[in-house]
């Protein structure tokens, strides 16, 4: 979405001053920009996420601050006002030494009127910035009773007291700083007859197939007037001249006779519209697709159902959780999201659930998820806590929902509105709430209700999900361990220290959570480490690591699974190979329950800082071992090897996510240790459009011990695969040398590099890595005997004229043998 007005207007963005209140340190600062990294610009504070300096600058967002800056404005007559979004967060903005606003959340729009500040010639505005733990920790005494927050997740305390991204306070995965700043618009306008508040649009899709679009323009003006108003539909315009006074609602109904539909990623087309709402003097501008979408909630045996239906046809949803792109937001940029966004379609995912804990993103997020086909299940900003229900609390809530429900409700990727991330969980964590859980359940579902409420009166027919996990409507169940009804977050794995087997205990419906985690890449360790931190168990990997066990549970995980690594670099390869296998087993075990399940969406895509984490992406978009298999995984058509609960057969699924009926030819051999392949079996299958079926299967009597289960497909549509399968585990697998040698390395003329790899004996899960930024074609594969895979590399940036980046290659022996 655009907005451009044309009145008089000054952009305010840019180079202003920043000082602390107390006047010890000053300093310039960009706007919009947050005050960490202008401090750490000017050699104020050290790089917050390099070794332990998270420590050393925790004081910032302790103390107040300020921004200033002047401009110059010729003429003053008039009806002017300041328009502001994503200030973070409790704050007074003043003009010229008048109070023009008193802010306390960073997720609304303001828009105060400072038409009696101005002046003709130099004007000042300066914005104040109070400690957000002073104001939550004051905000807390407050409350009619003590509102618990998720101590192991925010190591700042009373973060729940303020409507600001939660993970700011810390949490399992992101640095505890607590940034302040401004992170979105802020400008000078004038208004004339009228300025746009919103656009909204509603869909009739017909039974003729033809498409009714009401568009609602809501308009402010200071007074009784006349508006010219234009709607604009991919050029078919329209003026209407309109009476307006306050807040005016003009509607127009465009009708499409043929539309271009919509479709998710691997459905069909991502067709889109211009479409612009104009006054002479103010304009918004949107991209919007034509589409239906219905969350199929009815009974069955099981429970109750958990599918997405767009136009008419049910959508597996595969894909990742998303955090916000970067813990501070200077370090942030569009580019750097529609990189990580890119990853995921390539990856073969079809939908990003934008988590409550983080921000409701910025319009390019959402228009890059319109172009890619991603989906977006959106939480409401609400995570792991528990929040006051006092009247002020909820009616700024209301407006909060009130004005993200509006800017957002046009894209046509936001398939789903889930009022929180794990509420009602929190409900059984705090022991205040385990003893009076009456009075915190009420106090939930006020806040819940109050919520859904804004949601249906900004968006009546809007698809609403009150939490996630929840198990249905007013269920306030566990819905953790419940799998036969709605979403569920199954955590039993990592949390519980349960086997990786375990995922094939539960059937879910739809899981929107489960995650496993890993190292970040040894590239990006280099970027905050030193050679002698280099040690899982190093003070700065143990800061690097937030979540409480973390890194005991992927060490104690590889003694499950696997022979030790030799050595750190091979202790990092060895935890992104095991995190993607946990992942791995999970998805390929409920795509073969389909159509009981309908959706997996692993945590999580990305990372806000190098960290331990579950990401698959790291810190700067590389991708780990784990993405790879991802891409693999979650291919529309999809084999897998998954074993019988009894343990004694293998079946092959087959699943087909896509409209037409698939056939595959699939060949199984067995797998020595030396890397011989010993062909078993070739099947046809067929599948029917979206579907999984059972191919064939294979007794595991007819495995030797100390051989591997190996298979490779082809299917009538152009793709394919290959996969193996240890009946067993790894470390008892007495493998030899791979006998890696790389034949041929060169520099393409568009500056990719092509990698020809060979294997002597077995090599299974290779990966390539360079210091250099940029993505393979493939990684984390296997290679039999004398068998041979071309790779390329592309860099993030073009090399140097004869540069070639230094490789490392890892494979599964190597990492386990000291040889």
């Amino acid at each position: 979405m655009t907005h451009r007005s044309t009145t008089p207007n000054i952009d305010l963005s840019g180079s202003w001053q920043l000082a602390s209140v107390d006047g010890e340190i000053r300093t310039a600062i960009i706007l919009p920009g947050d005050v960490h990294t202008a401090l750490h610009r000017a050699s104020l504070i050290p790089d917050p996420y390099f070794g332990r300096n998270e420590e050393k600058v925790q004081w910032v967002a302790e103390r107040e601050w300020a921004v200033e800056r002047s401009f110059t404005l010729q003429e003053v007559e008039g009806d002017w006002y300041l328009d502001i979004d994503y200030l973070d967060t409790v704050a007074s903005v003043h003009v010229n030494g008048f109070l023009a606003l008193e802010a306390d959340n960073s997720f609304r729009r303001y828009r105060p009127d400072v038409s009696s500040m101005l002046k003709s010639g130099d004007n000042s505005i300066r914005i104040v910035f109070a400690s957000n733990i002073a104001v939550g920790a004051e905000r807390q005494k407050q409350q009619p009773f003590y509102i618990p927050y998720s101590t192991g997740n925010s190591p700042i305390p009373d973060g729940n007291m303020l409507r600001k991204p939660q993970c700011h306070f810390g949490w399992d995965w992101n640095i505890a700083i607590a940034p302040l700043g401004l992170y979105g618009t802020i400008a000078l306008k004038k208004l004339e007859t009228a300025r746009i508040e919103h656009v909204v649009t509603r869909q009739t899709h017909n039974n003729d197939g033809s498409v009714d679009l009401k568009v609602t323009a809501t308009l402010f003006s200071k007074g009784p007037d006349i508006a010219q108003v234009y709607f604009d539909l991919d050029g078919e315009r329209v003026r209407l001249d309109v009476g307006v006074n306050g807040e005016t609602h003009v509607n127009h109904l465009f009708h499409i006779d043929n539309p271009r539909l919509w479709w998710p990623s691997g459905s069909g087309e991502q067709a889109l519209y211009r479409l612009s709402v104009e006054l002479p003097t103010d304009e918004v501008t949107k991209q919007i697709g034509l589409r239906t979408v219905e969350l199929i909630t009815t009974p069955d045996a099981a429970g109750s159902r958990f599918a997405f239906k767009v136009n008419g046809r049910e959508i597996f949803c595969r894909g990742a959780n998303w955090i916000p792109a970067d813990a501070l937001f200077s370090l942030s940029s569009p580019a750097k999201t529609e990189d990580l966004l890119q990853s995921a379609k390539a990856a073969n995912m079809n939908m990003i659930r934008v988590w409550g804990g983080g921000f409701y993103e910025q319009d390019h997020f959402y228009d890059l998820c319109d172009r890619l086909g991603l989906m977006v299940w959106q939480d409401f900003m609400f995570a792991c806590n528990l929040y006051p229900s006092t009247e002020d609390f909820l009616d700024n809530v209301t407006i909060e929902v009130d004005y993200q429900v509006r800017r957002l409700s046009s894209h046509p990727s936001i398939v789903l509105w889930c009022g929180d991330n794990e509420l009602v969980g929190a409900l059984t964590w705090f022991e205040e709430s385990r003893k009076d859980r009456d009075r915190y359940l009420v106090s939930y579902d006020r806040l819940n209700r109050t919520i859904e409420q804004a949601v249906k009166k900004a968006l009546p027919g809007a698809l609403w999900w009150p939490s996630s996990p929840a198990s249905g409507y007013l269920d306030f169940g566990d819905a953790w361990h419940a799998d036969g009804s709605g979403d569920m977050h199954y955590w039993s794995v990592w949390h519980e220290n349960k086997s990786f087997d375990n995922y094939r205990s539960v059937r879910p419906r739809f899981c929107s959570e489960f995650g496993f985690q890993s190292y970040t890449s040894l590239p990006v360790i280099k970027t905050y480490a030193e050679a002698k931190d280099m040690n899982v168990a190093s003070p700065v990997m143990e800061l690097h690591q937030k979540n409480a066990g973390g890194n005991e549970r992927i060490a104690g995980t590889m003694f499950r699974y696997f022979r030790f690594p030799k050595d750190f670099p091979n202790f990092v390869y060895l935890s992104q190979i095991q995190q993607g296998l946990a992942i791995k087993t999970a998805v390929e075990y409920w795509r073969s329950l389909k159509p009981h399940c309908m959706g997996t969406i692993y945590w999580q895509l990305n990372d806000t800082w190098p960290v331990a984490s579950w990401s698959s992406l790291d810190y700067g978009g590389r991708w780990k071992a784990m993405h790879y298999l991802v891409k693999r995984f979650f291919q529309p058509v999809a084999v897998s090897a998954i074993p019988s609960d009894d343990g004694k057969t293998i079946r092959f699924s087959l699943v087909n996510d896509t409209l037409a009926d698939v056939s595959v030819d699939l060949s199984i051999s067995l797998l020595t240790t030396q890397g011989e392949r010993r062909h078993l079996r070739d099947v046809r299958a067929i599948c029917s459009p979206d579907a999984a079926v059972t191919a064939t299967s294979i007794d595991v009597s007819d495995i030797p011990e100390g051989t591997l289960l190996a298979w490779r497909f082809t299917a009538s549509n152009g793709t394919g695969g290959e996969g193996h399968h240890v009946n067993g585990t790894y470390k008892a697998l007495e493998l030899e040398p791979a006998g890696l040698t790389v034949t041929h390395e060169y520099v393409e003329e568009n500056g990719s590099v092509d990698i020809n790899v060979t294997a002597r004996g077995l090599a299974l899960f290779v990966m390539i890595e360079t210091d250099t930024d940029g993505k393979y074609s493939d990684n984390a594969f296997d290679l039999a005997a004398g068998e041979s895979r071309r790779i390329t590399f592309t860099p993030a940036r073009p090399l140097d004229r004869g540069a070639l980046p230094e490789f490392r290659f890892y494979d599964l022996y190597s990492c386990q043998s000291a040889d």
